[in-house]
């Protein structure tokens, strides 16, 4: 059963993936509809799941489900996985690469390489405050009220 994502709950579990580019216009128009149809037909063991999906920045792709109606098992998560893959292959974009983190910088998400990271925060392009976009988020309510969220208060913080 699909939810509008503002009217989860707020202890709604999410499963946050991040696109190694931002979505074109086009792209989003098309994902909209697909990513609603996943959230209505997505189950566990034959019962419907409260679920949503919503993409947030342009390259954030939000699955998310009311746990306390049904909890999603490891055949649905399996499913929404699988789902995903499918995605990246029609629209040709990474969304399991873990090796680059975002940030919002001016508005906008910047990307940065892992391997880049060290010298962004040394020559002070990075610092605590940068905005980071932490997608080990796993609830509705974390997500509506931080993030993303001052690197300092995120797993980065021992890089300051």
């Amino acid at each position: 059963m699909y939810i509008p994502f503002d009217q989860l709950p707020p202890q709604a579990r999410l499963w946050i993936y991040q696109a190694n580019r931002p979505l074109t216009e086009a792209e989003q128009t098309e994902i909209k509809p697909l990513l609603e149809r996943f959230a209505t037909d997505w189950s566990s063991h034959g019962r419907g799941l409260q679920a949503s999906a919503q993409l947030l920045h342009k390259q954030f792709l939000v699955l998310a489900n009311n746990e306390s109606a049904t909890a999603a098992s490891g055949c649905s998560i399996d499913k929404s996985v699988n789902f995903v893959r499918e995605l990246e292959q029609h629209f040709n974009v990474a969304f399991f690469d873990r090796t680059q983190l975002a940030f919002l910088k001016d508005g906008n998400v910047e990307m940065v390489g892992m391997q880049e990271l060290k010298a962004k925060v040394a020559a002070g392009e990075i610092d605590e405050n940068t905005l980071y976009f932490d997608t080990l988020v796993n609830n509705y309510g974390d997500l509506q009220a931080e993030w993303p969220k001052p690197a300092r208060q995120s797993w980065l913080s021992r890089y300051f």
